[in-house]
């Protein structure tokens, strides 16, 4: 067996900062005063002072430093390794995007400024929203929706006005299998009952099944393009033509956008409005539960509905924000969106300029069919046909020796690597979704494909091995149905540790 290729660092049984905590110890030395002490009192108010903060860790700040530095190198991150997430697209943030955002005027702008004093801010939204605009093929841009499923949300919103502009609101949305799973509930939020498309033999929409499910109360076809299996819809052309000739919209989900840009354009094969997740295609920061963006484009028909305020330009070239957008479904967002993470896209985007974002989805489509041809022989593929950014196995071969795809995943930690997303797409069973991006270089996928080859062969001559796993990580394989059902979430000052263990 290869010895497992391991990330490991200073490996300290690292307390919680509490149990560190050792009376009288401080992490400053300051002078005594030398003026009067003012009156707290007086001034806030007895009730409102407190001497101490009750079991507040007293530490020096070389104790607090190292804690938090030895923590800091637990986690595994894009700096480390590969993510091969599928569907989730996590790739590597170049640095100078990070610089650029933080430019004293792009971070330190109060939202409430005044718009003659932002103008170099409003140029950098309008010239965002031209640019995603020019991608995608799409009419209009709005930039507000914070988020992949605000995005979708907002696009439902205004295909609801629109139709109800027009007099029939209708009562449906269509949904394939193959869909990412937010849309379902994009879609209920905005009023509309949900029909599911089955998927045909190839993993795509069944254009027979389509047809039979268009009626007149259907609003919208809601898919996934590349589809969360990485297939792109061989017959996305004739797919239009059936909801739009019975008046229908078709919604594109933009998540997979990265393997289409400077390649072809949703505006060009009859998506009439979709939304982009710039940390999926733009490099900005994914997930962490901070700031992101899912900027929505439409084509000319829904331009009006578009959230408000809109950022335009005056003849004498000024920007300003419309807010006289009388069929506007208005705000999305506080303010006019995340604006830093804005300005990592754009700083991307030029970057790359026309040449590079094609080379980036080349090179993301090329990864994942290496992948996939370097797997194929060990992992079940449920679906045949090229792939475009991403691949989806089946751990059927391994499920007969009693081999969750849950223990692969586990025991690929042992090798180094963040496991790839498992069990989704639900149209394949048992699955193992793989999505390497344009990020990683070939030595790298080389690595990940004899782990993956390596822990196969386990599974088969040692599916035991499998079943325990991680065996070399800092924390073993936790109770994930005991820690969802029973979680901590209150840490007392005189327990030495918490009162319930998941490992």
């Amino acid at each position: 067996m290869n010895q497992p290729r391991s990330s490991r660092h200073v490996n300290l049984n690292e307390s919680l900062i509490f149990e560190r905590s050792s009376p009288g110890r401080v992490g400053y030395d300051l002078p005594l005063l030398d003026v009067p002490k003012p009156n707290l009192s007086l001034a806030l108010g007895e009730n409102n002072i407190r001497d101490l903060i009750p079991n507040f860790p007293e530490l020096s700040e070389v104790d607090v430093v190292r804690h938090f530095t030895r923590l800091s190198t637990w986690n595994y991150n894009i700096d480390v390794g590969m993510y091969p997430l599928g569907s989730c697209t996590m790739k590597y943030n170049p640095r100078v995007n990070e610089r650029v955002a933080k430019l004293e005027g792009f971070s330190s702008t109060h939202p409430l400024t005044p718009v003659h004093l932002v103008q170099g801010n409003l140029l950098i939204l309008k010239l965002l929203m031209d640019c995603l605009a020019e991608i995608t093929g799409m009419d209009a841009v709005s930039l507000q929706p914070p988020a992949g499923a605000s995005g979708e949300l907002t696009g439902v919103l205004m295909i609801r006005a629109y139709l109800t502009k027009r007099g029939e609101p209708r009562k449906k949305v269509l949904i394939p299998d193959s869909a990412h799973g937010t849309n379902p509930a994009s879609a209920v939020i905005a009023g509309y009952a949900v029909e599911t498309l089955k998927s045909d033999k190839n993993g795509c929409i069944d254009l027979d099944n389509l047809k039979k499910a268009m009626g007149d109360d259907v609003a919208a076809l809601m898919l996934t393009n590349p589809n969360t299996l990485g297939i792109f819809e061989p017959n996305i052309l004739a797919i239009g033509e059936v909801v739009h000739d019975r008046g229908g919209l078709v919604y594109m989900d933009g998540a997979n956008l990265n393997a289409l840009m400077g390649i072809t354009r949703p505006g060009e094969f009859g998506v009439d409005v979709l939304h982009m997740n710039l940390h999926k295609t733009f490099s900005t920061p994914h997930g962490g539960g901070g700031p992101g963006a899912g900027p929505v484009g439409v084509k000319k028909i829904l331009e009006p509905y578009l959230p408000l305020p809109k950022v335009e330009q005056r003849e004498n070239g000024e920007y300003f924000f419309n807010y006289d957008c009388p069929h506007s479904i208005g705000k999305i967002k506080a303010f006019y969106g995340n604006f830093g993470t804005l300005v990592r896209a754009l700083a991307y985007i030029l970057a790359n300029g026309h040449n590079g974002l094609k080379n980036a989805s080349s090179v993301a489509i090329l990864n994942a069919n290496y992948i996939k041809e370097g797997l194929r022989d060990v992992y079940n593929l449920p679906y045949e046909g090229p792939v475009l950014h991403e691949v989806v196995f089946s751990g059927k071969k391994q499920t007969k020796n009693d081999v969750t795809v849950m223990n692969l995943a586990k025991r690929l930690m042992d090798y180094g690597f963040h496991p790839p997303t498992v069990a989704f797409p639900l149209v394949a069973q048992d699955a193992l979704m793989i999505e390497p991006t344009e990020s990683e270089s070939r030595e790298e996928l080389d690595l990940f494909i004899q782990a993956m080859r390596s822990i196969a062969l386990e599974a088969e001559n040692n599916p035991n091995l499998l079943k325990d796993a991680p065996h070399s990580t800092r924390v073993r394989r936790l109770d994930e149905v005991k820690a969802a059902r029973h979680p901590i979430l209150r840490w007392r000052a005189n327990d030495r540790k918490p009162s319930t263990d998941y490992s």
